[in-house]
């Protein structure tokens, strides 16, 4: 599925972000981005250890939102070329924003070439969920690409908004059927 840059921004170095949503075999959501374009001209920070961290949706990140059917309440998960990631619960749109705790970390996977940057991710949805059975995911998917000159731009599979904004409910177009979710643990 190809990503869109927002309409209203500024133009870019990015040729194509492409994104894939898919449920592995072992019940986890697998998630993978792949950007194209001249890394030399983007703003990426260097590889580093994996782990939690803030403020990665100010620089060059993958992004993912998950919301059970629904719900008001959602799920925001960032990823950064550094390795680090984040995630966050929010109560309603851009409300009631948290640190969300994870049973279990995401798994990450980057892969750099010139003209590319690849991430391949793996989530556990329990981790995600309130505890129910049969849940319908609601998905966005998303980026924030940084140039070296400082330009920012911004995007996903559908801008439902004047101005970017990933939290808009309207975004969350794709949807992953039947997660099964019990006791915190997915079936």
């Amino acid at each position: 599925m190809r990503l869109h840059p927002h309409p209203a921004g500024p133009p870019g170095v990015v040729r194509a972000i492409e994104s894939d949503l898919r449920r592995q075999p072992d019940g986890r959501l697998g998630v993978s981005f792949s950007l194209d374009a001249e890394l030399a001209r983007l703003n990426l920070p260097p590889a580093g250890m994996p782990g939690r961290a803030d403020g990665l949706w100010r620089h060059t990140c993958f992004e993912v939102f998950f919301s059970a059917a629904g719900a008001r309440s959602y799920c925001e998960l960032n990823f950064s070329p550094s390795g680090a990631w984040a995630a966050y619960a929010f109560d309603s749109y851009r409300a009631g924003m948290r640190p969300l705790d994870l049973a279990e970390a995401p798994s990450a996977r980057w892969v750099r070439s010139p003209q590319q940057l690849t991430l391949r991710a793996q989530v556990n949805a329990a981790c995600l969920l309130p505890e129910g059975a049969g849940v319908n995911l609601h998905v966005a998917l998303s980026a924030v690409v940084e140039e070296q000159s400082g330009t920012i731009t911004y995007w996903a599979l559908q801008h439902p908004a004047a101005s970017p904004d990933f939290h808009h409910r309207g975004g969350f177009i794709l949807e992953v059927p039947g997660i099964q979710v019990a006791g915190g643990q997915q079936t």
